[in-house]
């Protein structure tokens, strides 16, 4: 057989290529936010995810093959569509890779604390955890100590304003970041909030405790913690940055 002959049956690796990009980009696409409104498990949704990482390299590779097979000066069509198929898997298979990627650089916790020794405890938030995966209760000096390797730069923020009006603040910071303030007592000196992910709709909860530093100001300490999901890819650690950096203007 020539090699012409061989090149000409073998050109159903360009549509076949493009067909898996598109069904592995789906894969992808759609478990998080099915996942969100309750369409997918968290399970299922996952499972969708490593399928269409799976496929997406399998169709980069049948795409990558099509394109030089029908390359420019080739005399056969086709190349567009297998550039495209590339390109597709290749933004298919990115999205899971990253996520690896990233649990790869972080700790396997989910329950990031200001304060380690005597994290602020859930009160608001309590019934709304009712049933989730990760109970409300810190884990303890194991998890203090991967996160202190993790991320040392937390810790506890000192400002000079009376309790309540830090309380005042922290609510409204809380809110400007997009949270669902849930508590907000400045008896109590505690903040509680829901913050719910972009994508995936993940509900972590919050709470910031406040207290008299005994100088005329406050001091804050926060603790992000996720209902679902033993790693949170740094979320919490990134959350409470942010917060702090709200809180200091």
């Amino acid at each position: 057989m020539s090699t012409s002959r061989l090149v000409d049956r073998l050109r159903w690796v360009v549509p076949l290529g493009f067909a898996l990009s598109i069904t592995a980009g789906m894969l992808v696409l759609v478990p998080p936010p099915a996942y969100r409104f309750g369409a997918l498990s968290l399970a299922v949704a996952f499972t969708g995810l490593k399928w269409g990482a799976m496929l997406a390299i399998v169709g980069m590779v049948l795409s990558l093959l099509g394109a030089i097979l029908v390359r420019p000066g080739s005399g056969r069509h086709g190349f567009g569509f297998a550039l495209v198929g590339l390109l597709l898997g290749a933004a298919a298979f990115a999205g899971p890779f990253s996520l690896q990627l990233k649990a790869g650089q972080v700790p396997m916790i989910h329950d990031i604390s200001t304060d380690t020794a005597n994290p602020p405890a859930f009160v608001a938030a309590l019934p709304l955890r009712q049933g989730a995966a990760n109970p409300p209760d810190y884990a303890g000096p194991e998890v203090a100590a991967q996160q202190k390797a993790a991320y040392p730069d937390l810790a506890p923020l000192t400002l000079p304003l009376a309790p309540a009006e830090a309380v005042a603040r922290a609510t409204e910071a809380a809110r400007s970041l997009g949270w669902e303030v849930i508590a907000s007592e400045p008896a109590a000196g505690r903040v509680e909030a829901v913050a719910t992910t972009a994508w995936w709709g993940f509900k972590d909860d919050v709470v910031v405790r406040v207290a008299d530093n005994g100088q005329g100001g406050s001091l804050i300490d926060v603790r992000s913690k996720s209902r679902v999901g033993k790693s949170d890819l740094g979320a919490n650690a990134a959350r409470i940055r942010a917060f702090l950096a709200k809180m200091k203007g």
